[in-house]
């Protein structure tokens, strides 16, 4: 297996990879060509199908796994393979986990963290909800275990949504024990839920792309109805502590213009925004910062609306 953070300019390779998109295009001259992205648990790499037509071109689809054969080249600053050939590989050619990027952090372990902290839950109600999906629907378990937490941006990798929902729930652990006017058992419930949508939102690895639903009705809403379905299984739970727990997922991202119907009107929504905030923001810049040496400035980034580099000795 040639992985592509791997490749050099000037190397010819026979290797498989997961055609992640595929579109036709023309050069300037009228003549079509193929623009494919290929993609294994590193990174993705451009492709060109300069003679989509050749005999050495079977068919194959997005989403499928291929064999191509090609020289690498660079291209702007950026390595691309010019294609030669490619075939559809058969299964038992590749293994699946080779395609995915993947938390470099241990799923079972950070499942258990996870369900450490609902164990210590002294609410009842509170307990119930996160054992409704937590404990006992494994499929939810299953899923929520495997997802990215984001297509693009930040921990958009499987078992990335586990990884930052257990960093937030640090983070609000922290808070809950320095600031005394914060409902413990609320607000690690909340920062344990707060992006239980996002199983819905988005679809599993290979594609890791926005559902219908996701994209007609988003995370933050998806989770309040998925609390709410938990709520409704739980005979008697008190309104007003159903309505401040979703109050704190409907307003974990701060602002309206960030996509959350309300801002924090309470102390547990305000300090689960700042933890999610600051993680997402954080792992943004690891990814940023990931395989770069030095002190050179980046260039202006539009979501830190500012010029960045690394620390030196970073």
């Amino acid at each position: 297996m040639r992985y592509i953070n791997g490749l050099h300019e000037g190397e010819t390779i026979r290797n498989v990879y997961l055609c992640k998109g595929k579109r036709s295009a023309e050069t300037r001259n009228g003549k079509p060509y193929d623009n494919l992205i290929l993609q294994d648990k590193t990174g993705t790499l451009d492709g060109k199908v300069w003679d989509p037509n050749s005999q050495g071109i079977a068919d194959y689809d997005e989403k499928d796994f291929i064999e191509v054969y090609g020289d690498v080249i660079s291209y702007n600053g950026n390595l691309q393979i010019n294609i030669k050939q490619i075939r559809r590989a058969e299964e038992g050619e590749y293994v699946p986990a080779d395609y995915m990027p993947t938390t470099d952090k241990n799923v079972d372990k950070m499942y258990a963290g996870l369900t450490g902290y609902i164990s210590k839950i002294s609410s009842p109600w509170l307990r119930q909800i996160l054992e409704f999906y937590f404990v006992k629907d494994e499929e939810f378990i299953r899923k929520f275990k495997g997802h990215s937490a984001a297509k693009t941006v930040h921990h958009g990798f499987s078992g990335g949504l586990l990884e930052h929902t257990l960093s937030v729930v640090h983070m609000c652990d922290y808070f809950a024990g320095a600031y005394p006017i914060l409902n413990r058992d609320l607000l690690i419930t909340a920062a344990i839920c707060h992006d239980i949508g996002k199983t819905k939102e988005l679809s599993s690895f290979p594609d890791n792309d926005y559902t219908d639903e996701g994209q007609l009705i988003g995370h933050i809403v998806i989770g309040v109805e998925m609390i709410d379905e938990a709520i409704r299984s739980i005979p008697d739970f008190p309104e007003r502590l159903a309505n401040e727990l979703k109050h704190c997922i409907i307003a974990h991202h701060g602002e309206l213009e960030y996509g959350s119907p309300k801002k924090p009107a309470l102390a547990e929504a305000l300090a689960l925004n700042l933890a999610d905030n600051a993680d997402a923001k954080m792992q943004t810049l690891t990814e940023i910062f990931k395989g770069k040496t030095g002190t050179e400035w980046l260039g202006y980034n539009r979501l830190f609306e500012s010029n960045l580099r690394r620390t030196s000795g970073a």
